[in-house]
C-alpha cells in the first residue's frame, strides 16, 4: 500500500515546489529593471562622470575610460569585461549601484596600461546582474 502512495506523494511535492516558486520573491523587472541606456568611451572624464573626448580610437598609451549610464530601480551589479581581438579577456571589474529613479546614473569604469596597449580591436562588455547588457567596440592604433 505504501507502494500507492508514492507517485501521489511525489505529485503533491512537485504541485508545492511550483506554487511556492510562483509566489517567492520577485526579480526587478519592467519598467523598475535598471538597464543600460547608453556607453560613451574616451580618453578623460569630466567631473560630473562624462565623457570630456568621446572617441573609439585610442592611442597605446592612453587610460580607457568607458562611462556607463543607466535608468531604473534597485540594487544592481553593474560589471565590465575588457576584451581583445580573439575573445582574450584584459580586465574585468564590478560596481553595485543603487538608482532610484528615472534619473540617469553614471558609473565609470577605465583601464590604462603604462606599457601600452597592443595595436588592434578591443571590445568592452556590460553586464547588469550578471547578464550582458550591452556592448562598445574600440580600437587601439
Amino acid at each position: 500500500m505504501r507502494t500507492r502512495l508514492l507517485p501521489q506523494c511525489l505529485t503533491l511535492l512537485v504541485a508545492a515546489t511550483v506554487a511556492v516558486t510562483a509566489c517567492g520573491p520577485k526579480k526587478a523587472s519592467g519598467a523598475n529593471a535598471v538597464k543600460v541606456t547608453n556607453i560613451d568611451l574616451g580618453r578623460s572624464l569630466k567631473p560630473d562622470l562624462t565623457i570630456s573626448d568621446k572617441t573609439t580610437t585610442f592611442h597605446p598609451n592612453d587610460a580607457i575610460y568607458a562611462v556607463v549610464e543607466t535608468k531604473g530601480s534597485g540594487p544592481t551589479t553593474l560589471a565590465t569585461r575588457w576584451t581583445y581581438q580573439d575573445g582574450q579577456v584584459v580586465h574585468e571589474d564590478s560596481r553595485t549601484i543603487s538608482p532610484n529613479g528615472d534619473q540617469p546614473v553614471r558609473t565609470e569604469f577605465h583601464i590604462s596600461k603604462p606599457e601600452g596597449w597592443p595595436a588592434g580591436k578591443y571590445q568592452v562588455v556590460v553586464m547588469v546582474n550578471g547578464t550582458t547588457a550591452d556592448t562598445k567596440d574600440f580600437e587601439v592604433k
